[in-house]
């Protein structure tokens, strides 16, 4: 059962992927067509364009930046942050572009007057797995990989069409275990502290979350090729996660929401 339109003073995403295979463009415009915001901040990592001999442009992707590009039309505020994997959107094809000035970071500051840094999040990892030739070499492993995935797709007739496959799963798991001590929280936190705010948001790290388990309130958005998940404002300040998975309630992730109080 399709839920109603909801609306939100801010909606964050992160890691769209616009472009590349495993990107779930169906399930991202089909969460902003359910979920409308006065202010969207594209936390990075939103078109993955720079691969000229593995392209996946799909028609739901289009009609992703056009949904945006119509947003900002009636007068929404559209943020843009880089990412790791992110050209400058002024260089991307025409159809693709979005009338934005490309940021490295902001300040986002709530109705309660709370403020939080936003950026993407690479900025924490190793030098090495910074550096263009990791992310392009990852990138197109992940690209191999989800291909190798669709050509087995045939021996998983039957099964749910939301259901992980092995390779999901094995890339998931990876993914987690990277990160498995959450050093790059603490390290986002001790950002935001230094800039005497109240908490940073980010993307990124694939791993959706919404907590204060170091001082200070850590939002991750998640991602769109496995978590499915982005961060929305209310108007009173409170933030929470919402799923865009068909399957799930709206609201998921460990904390679900955080308001005036802390955890709501």
């Amino acid at each position: 059962m399709a839920h109603p339109l909801r609306f939100h003073r801010t909606l964050l995403l992160s890691d769209l992927h616009l472009g590349a295979l495993g990107s779930r463009a169906d399930l991202i415009l089909s969460f902003l067509q359910a979920n409308r915001a006065e202010t969207y901040v594209l936390a990075g990592d939103i078109l993955d364009l720079w691969q000229p001999l593995l392209p996946h442009w799909t028609d739901e992707a289009q009609r992703v930046l056009t949904h945006l590009q119509d947003r900002q039309a009636s007068g929404a505020t559209i943020h843009y942050l880089r990412g790791n994997h992110d050209p400058d959107p002024n260089c991307a094809p025409a159809p693709k572009r979005l009338d934005v000035t490309v940021q490295d970071h902001l300040i986002h500051t709530s109705p309660d007057k709370r403020r939080y840094l936003v950026l993407h999040g690479d900025i924490v990892d190793a030098r090495m797995v910074r550096s263009h030739a990791m992310t392009r070499f990852g990138s197109r492993v992940d690209h191999l990989l989800r291909r190798l995935d669709r050509g087995l797709s045939v021996l998983r007739r039957g099964t749910s069409a939301e259901a992980r496959s092995t390779i999901e799963t094995l890339l998931s798991g990876v993914n987690a275990m990277l990160y498995r001590s959450r050093k790059h929280e603490r390290q986002l936190v001790e950002m935001a502290r230094r800039l005497d705010v109240q908490g940073v948001i980010c993307g990124h790290f694939h791993i959706a979350d919404l907590h204060e388990d170091h001082g200070l309130i850590y939002a991750n958005c998640g991602d769109w090729l496995d978590s499915m998940t982005a961060l929305a404002e209310a108007h009173d300040g409170t933030l929470s996660l919402l799923s865009g998975r068909p399957a799930e309630s709206p609201e998921t992730g460990r904390a679900q929401a955080l308001g005036q109080g802390g955890m709501a």
